[in-house]
């Protein structure tokens, strides 16, 4: 059944965003594995139709900041403010208090406010003079990011990076899907055709059941494996994290789940590995000059792991 309600959440976005079912299905992995999501891309290729149908189809609150250099930290977790009538002061809530929170090129503000994001993606909840303030479960970042060089962009802080469960790129659409998408808009919004699928409760729950996939002490090892051959390999300056390794094993059930298993197989690794290390991994100077990409570090460096034989009953 639940099954069946996943691939409905998936049409019902592909109302809305032509030609990206790969796109969709990975970051719809990421949300059941309770992770948020770094886009990046150039300006116009559908990030932000494409966190509206999201948050659409999933029946969540939506909240949508711009950032640009003006941007404050309060505007993310928002502030007190004295009420003269009570004599008290008051919470105003900030963008980040709700369930799903585009953050829109986020590497345009400073970095003061990027990093007001940190606790509440880390720990989902936020601290306001003094007092904590939880914010609504589920709850979802999902943050574009402009290529780095492009007019006002700087870096994001390796720490803020490591929060972002993946990273992926939407690109250009392909002819067809460009054709679909100029007829959908003769009408109007093709998101006006988007409809929620599922409730936030039952969202939790989803996510609660993939957490339940099993994983084999080979896979574990197999996954901390990889990420020890990170830490030495000669081409990486910066290797994973143990978030990272939890993010990878986090996405590696979702994977699992998504393809209609109970358990993690080493395959499920594999499929979301460049996803989770992509925007974890720092090459070092000496690969950097000798030109060879992220990719082909990544290609090689899983290549080197022993995959283990799991066998389930």
């Amino acid at each position: 059944m639940y099954n069946e309600i996943i691939l409905q959440i998936q049409q019902e976005i592909e109302k809305a965003v032509k030609g990206k079912t790969y796109v969709i299905q990975t970051i719809l992995k990421a949300i059941l594995a309770g992770g948020h999501i770094l886009l990046e891309d150039i300006p116009g290729v559908g990030k932000t139709t494409l966190s509206l149908a999201f948050s659409r189809a999933l029946g969540l609150e939506f909240k949508r900041v711009q950032f640009t250099p003006d941007v404050v930290p309060s505007d993310i977790t928002g502030f007190t403010m004295y009420n003269q009538q009570t004599g008290k002061f008051v919470y105003r809530k900030g963008a980040a208090m709700c369930n799903f929170l585009l953050a829109d090129e986020i590497n345009r503000t400073s970095s003061k406010t990027q990093s007001a994001l940190l606790e509440v993606m880390q720990e989902g909840r936020m601290t306001v003079d003094g007092y904590t303030y939880e914010v609504p479960k589920p709850f979802v970042v999902m943050a574009t990011e402009n290529p780095l060089g492009t007019a006002g962009t700087q870096m994001l802080p390796e720490a803020q990076l490591d929060r972002f469960m993946i990273q992926l790129s939407i690109g250009y659409p392909d002819s067809d899907a460009q054709v679909e998408i100029l007829k959908n808009r003769e009408m109007g919004d093709p998101l006006d055709n988007v409809y929620g699928v599922i409730t936030s409760e039952e969202l939790i729950y989803l996510i609660e059941d993939v957490r339940r996939t099993y994983t084999d002490d080979k896979v574990y090892r197999y996954i901390t494996d990889i990420c020890e051959a990170s830490r030495v390999d000669p081409n990486i300056r910066l290797g994973l994290s143990p978030r990272g390794a939890q993010a990878l094993h986090d996405m590696a059930r979702s994977n699992a789940y998504m393809n209609y298993r109970e358990y993690v197989i080493p395959q499920d690794v594999r499929d979301v590995f460049k996803h989770i290390a992509r925007h974890r991994l720092i090459l070092s100077q000496t690969a950097r000059l000798s030109d060879i990409s992220a990719d082909e570090v990544m290609d090689e460096l899983i290549a080197s792991v022993p995959e283990p034989n799991v066998a389930y009953q």
